[in-house]
């Protein structure tokens, strides 16, 4: 299902990552080490956005969520977007994309899919540790980083 969002041209990859960076979910052109390296990274990058989100926010309207992070890079992008509680949906990109297109098919995707995105936080118990006990949370996902 993440392949769908790639499927333009200079789009790379997709990775579908839970809030304490655990891979959900990764596009097929990914290798799941690498999937799992950058599910871990960009979860500590939304964090960091979410912690600045103050930075531009009149005190009044603290109630306002991250969003989306967008990053640039010298040869190309990374977007970074919401995807249900506890769930975060990335690409990769050209630096000749079309940014607003590549948004618009993530946003697509995740109005599309609802709460199957939906990865609640992982309980402290050893029995609920681990991508087995949300396998079911991610449509056809079929077991941790599985090309979607």
């Amino acid at each position: 299902m993440l392949d769908e969002v790639v499927k333009m041209p200079e789009a790379r990859h997709a990775i579908l990552l839970s809030s304490d960076g655990m891979l959900r979910a990764r596009s097929q052109g990914i290798e799941r080490d690498e999937a799992e390296r950058q599910a871990a990274a960009l979860s500590g990058l939304q964090s960091i956005s979410r912690s600045t989100s103050e930075f531009c926010t009149h005190q009044a309207q603290q109630d306002n969520p991250w969003r989306q992070t967008l990053v640039e890079f010298a040869h190309g992008y990374v977007f970074l977007i919401a995807a249900g509680p506890g769930a975060y949906l990335a690409v990769s990109a050209t630096e000749h994309v079309d940014m607003e297109a590549v948004t618009y098919r993530m946003q697509k995707l995740v109005d599309r899919l609802g709460k199957e995105l939906t990865s609640p936080p992982r309980a402290g118990s050893a029995g609920n540790v681990g991508s087995a006990g949300n396998a079911g949370n991610v449509g056809n996902w079929q077991g941790s980083g599985a090309p979607a």
